[in-house]
C-alpha cells in the first residue's frame, strides 16, 4: 500500500505550512499550532538519514543550524515534496573545511533532536574557512514520492 500525493500534500502542509488537516476526526480536523515556530535547516557531510540531528553534522567553525519557519514563508508543498521558500544562509565559516553532500529538516536549534527529512544536495558543497554558503529557494528538497 501506498500513501497518495494527495495525503502526503495534507500532512506535509500541516507540518511545514501550519495548516489544519481538514475532515480528520470532526469538520475542524488536524487544527494547526498556535505559536508554529521554526524548523530547522542542518549541514551534513554525509547521509543522516538513519540517526539524529545531529549525525554527520557539519563542524566548520560559526556554523549553525537555520530556522525556517512553518509557513508558506518557509517552505512550499505541492506534489509530495516540501522545498524551501525563501533562501537559507548559513554564516561563512571561520575555521575547518567539508564537504557538504546533504541537508537536514529537524525540530532543535542544537543537539541531538528529531531529524524528520534529509536530502542529497544536487552538488556537494565545499564548505570552510572564509565560505558562506546559500541555497536559492527551492534548492533544499524533500520528494516523499
Amino acid at each position: 500500500m501506498a500513501a497518495t500525493a494527495g495525503f502526503l500534500n495534507e500532512v506535509l502542509d500541516l507540518y511545514f505550512l501550519n495548516e489544519a488537516h481538514v475532515e480528520i476526526g470532526d469538520a475542524a480536523g488536524l487544527l494547526p499550532s498556535a505559536a508554529p515556530g521554526s524548523f530547522y535547516v542542518s549541514l551534513h557531510t554525509g547521509d543522516p538519514v538513519a540517526g539524529d540531528q545531529t549525525t554527520s553534522e557539519s563542524a566548520v567553525g560559526t556554523y549553525a543550524r537555520i530556522a525556517v519557519a512553518r509557513s508558506g514563508a518557509g517552505f512550499t508543498v505541492a506534489a509530495a515534496n516540501v522545498s524551501n521558500a525563501a533562501a537559507v544562509t548559513f554564516a561563512q565559516g571561520t575555521s575547518g573545511s567539508e564537504t557538504i553532500s546533504h541537508f537536514g529538516i529537524g525540530e532543535n536549534v542544537s543537539g541531538a533532536g528529531t531529524l524528520f527529512m534529509s536530502g542529497a544536495l544536487d552538488v556537494n558543497r565545499s564548505y570552510g574557512t572564509g565560505i558562506t554558503l546559500e541555497f536559492a529557494i527551492g534548492e533544499l528538497d524533500v520528494d516523499l514520492t
